[in-house]
């Protein structure tokens, strides 16, 4: 997302992880009811690049000159629709809230003016000791607490939404202390190049693997789709049939990098139907390949495979597959 602003909307902080990175920080419990790396990810993180690069805590190109949240994402347009809950990270006292925003990617055509509404609908928590906490994009009609309301961790502040300035459905969370960005992922500050975990800990109560871009979905599909069906994941075929015009196996995939490679087959009952490498030649937060073949006249009945599989460097860092059965026509 871009930069997000919502009235006075500060953010939270929470006493760290396993070792806390300073004596009274707080601990953070996750911000919403997914689960990361399965149920949802994290397309961007606080941006520690000083100049008008950017850069995540590991040195990786999860970010954007400016950014200063955490954006856990949703892995389908969908997704918004099923009602994901968004939490407290920390107990504290809302200081302000923002509801009545439309739900409409800034990428649509008749997308809302959002200016110095770029939070869309959110919440701010002040935590006491100069820690807030901010939540952006936040659903139309779902904001569940009201501005002076003491809340736990775990409250239920609202639900993962696509008002303000977003293109993907996500939550961004900012935290802050005495007005000051803080990364929750690197409190520190301390910049250490690599995917490791920082030196000084985290403020998260439990253990959230940096994972430097992967896969969101794998489907098979008659037609090559576009990217709008992939991103809203109803892409992919319902049912197929051996009377079906061609069979396509796509890839959809976030954080890559240049020189990256998606690898996409798919084999049916008689082997490999088709298999190709498609080299990723420049970063994008989100990017999908697809490839398939036309119908040799029939398909032979039974269960049919895509694999997708991201590469970097040679190595494979992400790989999922999907599963269809082909039934006979007749």
């Amino acid at each position: 997302m871009r930069r997000a602003s919502l009235l006075p909307l500060l953010v939270l902080a929470a006493p760290i992880l396993a070792a806390p990175a300073l004596a009274r920080d707080p601990v953070l419990s996750l911000p919403l009811d997914c689960t990361p790396g399965e149920s949802c990810y994290i397309q961007n993180y606080v941006d520690t690049d000083p100049g008008p690069g950017a850069a995540d805590f590991t040195c990786g190109p999860l970010s954007y000159d400016g950014h200063k949240g955490t954006d856990f994402a949703l892995p389908a347009m969908g997704d918004v629709w099923t009602g994901v809950d968004v939490f407290a990270t920390a107990p504290g006292t809302v200081r302000a809230i923002r509801d009545g925003e439309e739900d409409v990617s800034q990428g649509n055509g008749d997308a809302p003016d959002v200016t110095g509404k770029e939070c869309g609908n959110g919440v701010v928590i002040d935590h006491g000791g100069g820690w807030t906490s901010q939540y952006c994009h936040l659903r139309k009609g779902s904001v569940a607490v009201r501005t002076g309301q003491r809340v736990g961790a775990a409250t239920v502040l609202g639900q993962v939404g696509l008002s303000g300035a977003t293109e993907f459905p996500h939550l961004h969370f900012v935290l802050r202390r005495d007005g000051a960005v803080i990364d929750p992922f690197n409190p520190g500050g301390v910049v250490a190049c690599g995917e490791g975990p920082p030196r000084g800990g985290t403020l998260w109560s439990q253990e959230i693997s940096y994972r430097p871009g992967g896969l969101l979905s794998v489907g098979i599909a008659t037609r090559i789709p576009a990217f709008d069906q992939v991103k809203a994941g109803t892409a992919a075929a319902t049912a197929l049939t051996t009377a079906a015009p061609a069979l396509v196996v796509y890839g959809f995939a976030y954080g890559s990098r240049a020189g990256d490679v998606l690898r996409l087959s798919l084999a049916g009952p008689e082997g490999e139907i088709v298999s190709r490498d498609a080299p990723l030649d420049t970063p994008q937060a989100q990017v999908f390949r697809a490839v398939g073949k036309a119908s040799p006249g029939t398909w032979h009945p039974g269960g049919y495979r895509a694999s997708v599989a991201l590469l970097r460097d040679g190595r494979v860092i992400d790989r999922m597959t999907a599963d269809m059965l082909v039934d006979d026509a007749r």
